[in-house]
C-alpha cells in the first residue's frame, strides 16, 4: 500500500475508534442532562454538569484506548488539564449551541434532545482536532521517538552475541 493511502487509512480508524469514544460521552452527556432535568435541573445548568462529567469520561477513554498515550503520574495531569482547557473550547461552542437552540423555544429545534445533538455534532470536529495534535499527538510521537531511541540503544551490534544483553 502506498505510505500516503497507508496514513489515510490509520488516520481513518483513529477518527473512528474516537468517534466511538465520543458516542460513548454523548450518552453519557445524554443521561446525566435527563436525570439532571428529571432532578429538577433547569436545562442550561444540567448540561454544564452532564459536558463535565462526559469530558472526564472521553478523557480516560481517549487517553487510554484511542491514542495509546495516557502518561502517568504528573504526566497525565498535564494531559488532563490539556484536555480539559482545549476540549473545553470545544465544549463552550457546543454548550452555546444548545443554550441558543433551547432558548429559541421554536417547535423541534428548541427541543433538549435535539439541541444537544447540533451541539454534540459541532464539537466533535473541534475536540477531535484538539485531541488528536495537541493533547495526544505530541506525546504519542514523543513516546515513539524515545522507545525507538531505547531500542537502538539495547539491540545487540551483529558481531556481538545476544545472551551478552541479558
Amino acid at each position: 500500500m502506498e505510505p500516503r493511502l497507508r496514513k489515510a487509512a490509520s488516520e481513518g480508524r483513529l477518527a473512528a475508534k474516537y468517534t466511538g469514544v465520543s458516542l460513548v460521552g454523548f450518552a453519557v452527556d445524554f443521561a446525566v442532562l435527563n436525570l439532571a432535568m428529571a432532578g429538577g435541573l433547569a436545562p442550561a445548568w444540567a448540561r454544564v454538569i452532564s459536558l463535565a462529567l462526559a469530558m472526564h469520561v472521553t478523557f480516560l477513554l481517549n487517553g487510554l484506548h484511542v491514542f495509546g498515550a495516557l502518561q502517568p503520574g504528573r504526566g497525565a495531569i498535564r494531559q488532563w488539564a490539556a484536555y480539559m482547557a482545549t476540549n473545553g473550547f470545544g465544549n463552550l461552542c457546543n454548550y452555546w449551541i444548545f443554550v441558543t437552540l433551547v432558548s429559541l423555544h421554536w417547535a423541534v429545534v428548541s427541543r433538549p434532545a435535539f439541541a444537544i445533538c447540533v451541539g454534540s455534532a459541532c464539537a466533535w470536529a473541534i475536540n477531535y482536532l484538539c485531541t488528536r495534535y495537541v493533547v495526544f499527538g505530541r506525546t504519542a510521537r514523543a513516546a515513539a521517538v524515545l522507545i525507538t531511541r531505547a531500542r537502538r540503544r539495547t539491540a545487540p551490534s551483529p558481531a556481538e552475541p545476544r545472551s551478552a544483553h541479558r
